[in-house]
């Protein structure tokens, strides 16, 4: 992989990812630009960094990562590389650290079933699968940790199929921690199934709650 690794996407506050992650890398690579945690989260830190890059380098100093940006901090780290993992996986999963109280292993775990179970549909819908884990971690019905919800017999499609061990890539990671960080697009479901595929006559009988994409949420 090569160092121009931007995708076309303008970053702003707020947004997250691996486009992110890179802007953060890269600016910490110069040195003097950015001291904040390479997280893939355009906080304030990452953005008043970002000003002060572009007020440096001459350019209209928005805080805002547009194409001309990311040009200009591409010419500006020649010398960096995207850094994956030993197994392939993204670099920022290798970052990730323990977040509100859930540890490295948790949010891993939950990075695995995300990605094994709702890799081809919207992010929104990533995020809603890792809610819904959360979800059963608090309800009394459930098991009382996030391996004990995962390993549950019969509670996962991707643990009983082998899945579950497939690399996670970013967004899964990042859809984790936008649902630990309070997001719940599945509006406190605790079941999901793709209806083109179920065939089991006792989750159509849940109450709905959303679709995100291919997938229902339900209570």
């Amino acid at each position: 992989m090569t160092g121009n690794a931007f995708t076309s996407a303008d970053l702003t506050y707020g947004s997250r990812g691996y486009d992110v992650d890179e802007l953060q890398n890269r600016l910490k690579l110069l040195g003097y630009y950015y001291y904040g945690k390479v997280d893939g989260i355009f906080g304030w830190d990452t953005y008043w960094a970002v000003r002060d890059f572009q007020y440096k380098f001459g350019m209209k100093v928005t805080g805002v990562v547009d194409m001309a940006t990311k040009i200009k901090l591409v010419a500006a780290t020649p010398n960096w590389r995207y850094a994956g993992s030993k197994n392939g996986g993204p670099a920022a999963a290798q970052q990730i650290s323990a977040t509100n109280g859930y540890s490295t292993s948790d949010i891993n775990l939950m990075a695995h079933v995300v990605y094994a179970e709702e890799r081809n549909q919207p992010f929104e819908g990533q995020v809603a699968v890792a809610a819904v884990i959360l979800n059963r971690l608090r309800s009394p019905k459930f098991p009382t940790s996030i391996p004990g919800v995962v390993y549950q017999p019969g509670a996962f499609t991707s643990v009983q199929n082998g899945q579950i061990n497939l690399q996670p890539n970013t967004t899964a990671y990042t859809a984790v921690l936008d649902a630990i960080h309070g997001w719940d697009p599945s509006y406190g479901a605790l079941y999901y199934f793709n209806p083109a595929t179920s065939t089991s006559s006792w989750i159509w009988s849940q109450p709905e709650i959303v679709k995100i994409g291919n997938t229902i949420f339900s209570k």
